[in-house]
């Protein structure tokens, strides 16, 4: 096995624009200075802060047989007009592992290199062990929780925007607080309203609509029923 390497995943406290020449799509952009981990980094004068630390168990991509429907689910998704500009995260659990879309990738437009596989999270000490070429999306640690917490749910979907909360407001319901991306805060506050609302799609407060399910397919189901519905 090859040594692992180790990056921060870092989370802007503002969105970045899409597209921006400055987002930092590899893990070069995240080093090591001197052996210490930077604790406060800037793109575009922005401030970033660790959400969690990545290990790679290998740099290869993974060679999961679900990536392909993960990268058509993400086409469909845009073909109903969700996307536009919004941020989105898949993530598909199998077995003991995970496989989730790398920071800043274009849903309607996944790669195979887009995806990364989560071997392990350890959400104590918020360490994700992880094989593929990119740093994983920030929501890495909710996705994880949430699939660990609920045996009827392996896949999850989640669209980020104000316009897709608009759109849905008056049909899903919400989470009560709004918690910080990619925390322990979050995964509770997802699993409490998904519990006591039964329903298998919600909004999350200030961030956007999450949709989760058994497999890839009753989540594209969920999607394309809920769209045609507030249309």
């Amino acid at each position: 096995m090859a040594q692992p390497g180790t990056a921060r995943a870092w989370r802007a406290r503002e969105a970045l624009p899409h597209g921006s020449s400055n987002l930092p799509l590899g893990v070069n952009y995240y080093t090591k200075n001197e052996g210490k981990m930077f604790d406060d980094m800037r793109i575009d004068g922005r401030k970033l802060i660790s959400s969690f630390q990545t290990f790679y168990v290998s740099k290869e991509k993974s060679h999961s047989a679900f990536i392909p429907k993960i990268i058509k689910l993400g086409k469909k998704i845009k073909e109903l007009g969700l996307l536009k500009e919004n941020a989105g995260t898949i993530s598909l659990g199998y077995g003991k592992r995970m496989l989730i879309n790398a920071s800043y990738t274009d849903l309607g437009d996944i790669q195979t290199e887009d995806i990364v596989e989560v071997v392990d999270y350890d959400p104590v000490k918020k360490i994700a062990l992880t094989i593929g070429e990119k740093i994983p999306d920030e929501e890495t640690p909710v996705h994880w929780i949430v699939q660990h917490a609920r045996e009827d749910i392996n896949t999850i979907i989640q669209i980020n925007g104000e316009n897709i909360i608009e759109r849905f407001s008056n049909f899903l319901p919400a989470t009560e607080k709004e918690q910080p991306s990619g925390t322990l805060e979050q995964a509770k506050e997802t699993l409490k309203t998904l519990r006591t609302s039964n329903n298998k799609n919600i909004i999350l407060k200030n961030k956007g609509v999450i949709f989760v399910g058994h497999s890839l397919k009753e989540v594209e189901d969920l999607i394309i029923k809920t769209s045609e519905e507030t249309k």
